[in-house]
């Protein structure tokens, strides 16, 4: 039994021309990412600043209708409003913070997950994935003592994620109306 969904599968439960939107909408991102950098990268922490600000607002307000899990939601609700308006406030800080938070997020996991793959190794994983463990420690260790550098270089590395991943969308978009045909 396969896990894998087929296109005739996504194609019941998801419009092929939604499929192709997502694409297409990718591609131009990922587009304007790697050409427009600054200015893109600017407009989407600032969308993303809207975007926690309202959400903390929304949070908090839904305290008076439904209070279950009422302490996460309060925390998550002051948490979005503060930081969405700090983003509003200050953009290029804003991105800059973002950014650094996102590169060492990405260095600590890579040193974790490399670790983890070095013990599963030693419990007879096989030395590929000893190997793999010991590149993707490497790999954390020099995004997380060089943050400034990784930082820079997000907004190609999604751009470049954005074009390849909304080109297979695209094309998978026309899989999925062959299928539904």
């Amino acid at each position: 039994m396969t896990d894998t969904a087929s296109p005739v599968a996504v194609s019941a439960a998801y419009p092929w021309w939604a499929l192709l939107i997502q694409g297409i909408a990718a591609v131009v991102i990922g587009g304007l990412l790697m050409t427009q950098t600054l200015v893109t990268t600017l407009v989407i922490v600032t969308f993303l600043g809207w975007w926690w600000l309202i959400s903390g607002i929304f949070d908090i307000i839904s305290l008076f209708w439904n209070r279950t899990q009422w302490g996460w939601k309060l925390f998550s609700g002051f948490l979005g409003i503060i930081v969405g308006g700090f983003i509003i406030g200050a953009p290029f800080i804003g991105a800059a913070s973002l950014l650094l938070a996102y590169a060492l997020i990405l260095g600590i996991g890579g040193v974790v997950y490399g670790i983890v793959d070095i013990v599963k190794a030693f419990q007879g994983a096989g030395w590929g994935r000893g190997v793999l463990g010991a590149f993707s420690v490497l790999f954390g260790l020099v995004i997380a003592f060089n943050l400034a550098p990784a930082a820079v270089a997000l907004p190609w590395v999604f751009g470049l994620f954005g074009v390849v991943f909304g080109i297979a969308a695209i094309v998978m978009s026309f899989g999925v109306r062959k299928a539904q045909a």
